[in-house]
């Protein structure tokens, strides 16, 4: 068998070029990796191609991010360990329980999202609509640019960790449905990590692929194991338990595992901390251990 293949897709907003963000993303997780097993570090790093990323967002907004405007925070993200007790603390301060309740009753209830939504959030929701509409054949164009290097690893028969952050689980979760019944590939993600995801809200789940149908129909069919990241206080994982969402997936015997893990995501912009940060994701300890595991079952050559 080909060596194992870790495969990331990003969420909304500009990212910075492609060859500068895959650069940043591979820091981070090599960092995490070094502080618990260094030895799979190491093989990442020495094996080519053995980390990839999906560039979408260009094509989506037409622009890049500037990546100085996060190289300082990427670097001191890099350097911690752990999140301080300071961080702790705002991630789990009232104010973002409350806010997470408030966005809890939108997502149950959303006629009252025009009334509830952050300007942020607006933004969110109008790309996320552009996608959900598939405007201008926008989406199936993002959902393309991620099937094609998971056939190419699929018929270089390389074992696959898909992570997805954010939008990008949506994205790959839409993406791996069509692969299963429209496409009647053989495509197989050995894991599939998301962080940060959206796929809690019943607003997502009444627009994803498969929304509409029942059974073995309703959901992809090329998962073995699921493995569901959020931060505490992370604002667009409101409801960071995929379990209960998508356990008839584990009943139809469509799935092995679908395991939901909390954390702490430490990065910080400007001294404003972002738990939702992709960085602070794939720096993470609770990441790197998910990575190490995952490798350390399709890398027999790495020492005990």
């Amino acid at each position: 068998m080909a060596h194992p293949l870790v495969i990331y897709i990003p969420g909304l907003l500009p990212k910075p070029e492609p060859e500068k963000h895959r650069e940043a993303l591979l820091r981070c997780v090599l960092a995490g990796l070094r502080r618990v097993d260094a030895p799979v570090a190491d093989a990442i790093e020495a094996t080519p191609g053995s980390f990839d990323i999906v560039s979408w967002t260009y094509d989506f907004y037409r622009t890049h991010r500037d990546i100085d405007i996060d190289r300082a925070a990427i670097e001191a993200v890099i350097l911690r360990a752990e999140a301080s007790a300071t961080d702790i603390a705002e991630a789990s301060s009232w104010s973002r329980r409350l806010t997470r309740w408030i966005y809890t009753l939108g997502d149950m209830l959303p006629f009252l999202i025009p009334h509830l939504a952050s300007e942020r959030m607006e933004v969110h929701l109008r790309d996320l609509m552009r996608y959900e509409r598939n405007k201008n054949g926008i989406a199936e164009h993002v959902r393309r640019m991620l099937k094609v290097p998971l056939l190419a690893a699929s018929g270089g028969e390389h074992p696959v960790l898909l992570i997805g952050h954010s939008m990008g689980s949506i994205i790959s979760y839409d993406a791996l449905w069509e692969l299963s019944h429209n496409h009647g590939n053989p495509v197989s993600i050995d894991l599939f990590l998301t962080m940060g995801s959206p796929l809690g809200q019943r607003f997502m789940q009444r627009r994803i692929s498969g929304h509409d149908k029942s059974g073995v129909d309703r959901y992809p069919r090329n998962i073995r194991r699921w493995k569901n990241l959020t931060a505490i206080g992370d604002l667009t994982a409101i409801d960071p338990w995929l379990a209960n969402d998508f356990g008839e997936m584990l009943e139809l015997g469509l799935v092995e595992s679908i395991d939901d893990e909390e954390t702490f995501n430490y990065f910080r912009l400007d001294g404003e901390l972002n738990v939702h940060a992709e960085y602070g994701y794939l720096a993470n300890e609770k990441t790197a251990l998910t990575i190490a595991k995952w490798w350390r079952g399709h890398d027999a050559s790495l020492p005990d």
